[in-house]
């Protein structure tokens, strides 16, 4: 199912999300919708507050590699960055929560992280290039960050009307999306 994904401008995409275990409600369900919703948004990450729940579990699906021989898909539930390293890289980057607004970002190439799939089989690994880019940009958003906040003062000041306008819903989606104003009574 897909479901609407949460505009800028909401407050649990400032959050700091909480872990869960293995008793959460649906979790199979819920990261199948995740994976439906960013397929449909033609998106290559998905992170749960981006779909209004503060909780520490986002997806990734870069297709296929450099070389067009490995697909990269993995969920991280409960996911912790132990390390970046490596000479940063700047790179255009977009957000699903964030739509029309592509930025260069910083990031380290390379990411040692450790976090559960969804089988719950602990894992601590090294990414690097593309695939700990995106890690990164999801990883962000279970930390309450969004690639806006990497970006200089003078720049997020250029883009403050865009954003404005995102959170106040004056922008067209080409998949479905939650405002703020459309909050009222929502707990997060």
């Amino acid at each position: 199912m897909k479901l609407p994904i949460v505009a800028y401008g909401d407050p649990v995409l400032k959050k700091v999300c909480a872990p869960i275990d293995e008793t959460y409600p649906d979790l199979t369900q819920l990261i199948s919708n995740m994976f439906d919703t960013m397929y449909n948004a033609n998106g290559v990450g998905l992170a749960a507050p981006q779909i209004g729940l503060p909780i520490r579990l986002f997806i990734v699906d870069t297709g296929a590699d450099d070389k067009d021989k490995n697909r990269f898909k993995k969920v991280f539930i409960n996911a912790e960055i132990l390390e970046e390293t490596g000479e940063p890289w700047a790179f255009n980057e977009g957000c699903l929560s964030i739509p029309d607004i592509r930025e260069d970002v910083s990031r380290k190439p390379n990411v040692l992280i450790e976090y559960y799939d969804e089988n719950w089989e602990l894992h601590t690994e090294e990414f690097t290039g593309m695939p700990a880019r995106v890690i990164q940009h999801e990883y962000d958003h279970i930390e309450g960050t969004l690639f806006t906040d990497k970006l200089g003062l003078l720049r997020k000041r250029m883009l403050q009307s865009k954003l404005d306008a995102i959170s106040k819903g004056n922008i067209k989606a080409e998949y479905k999306m939650r405002f703020p104003h459309q909050n009222k009574g929502k707990k997060h």
